[in-house]
């Protein structure tokens, strides 16, 4: 049976690259190692290596379940961030036949204009298959939400609010769980509040994904901003006598360093009924 390396990023779920694999999954014989080269922090923000892998250890989760409702057998590693070293490791590691490298179009791939897919034919001389995948082509007519929320994660209005916006319209939501500090416990808190908002979400049959963030809220929806498109942003927030978000004035950074809406939801940590509104 032949080992397929699958390298992908920011263009790891789209619709294109499945299709990739599902066409060579056809043909039989094939079982797939996804590899997704960890992000790299943008500058001007601090950001952790635990919260970067997490995001892609996230992607990674979604993608094999996808593929698995195919009955695609298929596993997934984080590598280093560079691609060319990714791509080098994970040859080395799972001995691979062939491989498929998953990019954004040409004007806007930074993996091309580092020759990326040639690099990785002149040094492995295996089969190389370059998929091209145009995320904007790819959005259809879905809403792209980020919503951005730790300790009203789970809140009662919060996931109110989803559920109308999935009701009116198809929507794609991302939930960043930014973590309350640097060490083990807190991106452990963070996954746990996550997995739950994710749950909650998946018996609403509400289409989500989602990743812990980085300590500081506003550095938090920034990077994901970097990851992904959105057309709009939620920010949930305990009341505002007892958010230390709000009195960093958050949402209205967010505001400001943003062009589409932001949205402020506000929930009563003590039973997640009372929730006040206002849009950008």
């Amino acid at each position: 049976m032949a080992t397929v390396l699958v390298v992908a990023n920011e263009t790891l779920a789209s619709h294109t690259l499945l299709q990739a694999v599902k066409q060579r999954a056809e043909q039989g014989d094939a079982t797939f190692v996804l590899a997704c080269p960890m992000a790299r922090a943008s500058a001007g923000f601090v950001s952790y290596d635990e919260v970067l892998r997490h995001a892609a250890e996230s992607r990674l989760d979604a993608v094999v379940a996808e593929l698995e409702t195919l009955g695609i057998e298929a596993r997934g590693e984080v590598f280093d961030p560079d691609p060319f070293t990714a791509v080098t490791d994970a040859v080395r590691e799972f001995h691979p036949d062939e491989i498929i490298i998953s990019t954004h179009p040409q004007e806007r791939s930074g993996w091309l204009r580092r020759d990326l897919i040639e690099r990785v034919q002149i040094s492995t001389d295996l089969p190389v298959r370059h998929v091209v995948a145009d995320l904007d082509a790819e959005r259809g007519g879905a809403t792209h939400t980020l919503v951005v929320a730790a300790q009203t994660a789970s809140g009662r209005p919060l996931l109110g609010l989803l559920r109308g916006k999935a009701q009116e319209k198809e929507h794609r939501f991302v939930v960043v769980v930014p973590q309350k500090g640097t060490d083990g416990a807190a991106a452990d808190e963070a996954r746990e509040r996550l997995s739950r908002v994710l749950e909650d979400l998946e018996e609403e049959n509400i289409v989500a994904t989602g990743s812990i963030g980085d300590p500081d809220p506003y550095t938090a929806v920034m990077s994901a901003l970097n990851y992904y498109k959105v057309d709009e942003i939620v920010i949930s927030t305990l009341p505002a006598q007892r958010s230390g978000w709000l009195r960093a004035d958050l949402v209205e950074r967010v505001r400001r360093s943003t062009s589409v809406p932001v949205e402020h939801v506000v929930v009563d940590a003590k039973d997640g009924t009372e929730a006040v509104g206002q849009e950008a």
